[in-house]
């Protein structure tokens, strides 16, 4: 069985920084070949979940417009994580970060990490 755990989140001000991490463990190898790509979602109070910024298999980034400029989504494929760099944060930012693995066969997520920016 897979899992995926976040961490990285916390209190920030604004204008600060956090990176987030998702690290994979598990049986990896069932589902390697199967991945399509990989995402981090997050959901504020009272909202649905949004797409962040996603990678797919061959290294394709997107982004929400809302971040475009400011979040870096990576992948260390060796070490079986996914990060996603967090600059210039701004209240709205406020969520439980979630990260996605989209396979072939089903969608994988973590527990999810609190991202609080807070003066």
């Amino acid at each position: 069985q897979v899992q995926f755990v976040e961490s990285g989140g916390g209190l920030v001000q604004p204008g600060g920084s956090l990176r987030l991490s998702c690290a994979a463990s598990g049986s990896i190898f069932s589902i390697h070949g199967s991945i399509l790509g990989m995402g981090w979602y997050r959901q504020a109070p009272g909202k649905q979940r949004e797409l962040v910024a996603a990678i797919t298999s061959g290294g394709t980034t997107n982004y929400a417009d809302s971040v475009k400029g400011r979040f870096t989504i990576s992948r260390d494929n060796a070490k079986n994580t996914l990060y996603l760099q967090m600059n210039s944060l701004k209240p709205d930012d406020t969520a439980v970060y979630y990260c996605n693995t989209h396979t072939v066969v089903r969608d994988f997520w973590g527990q999810g990490t609190q991202v609080t920016v807070s003066s």
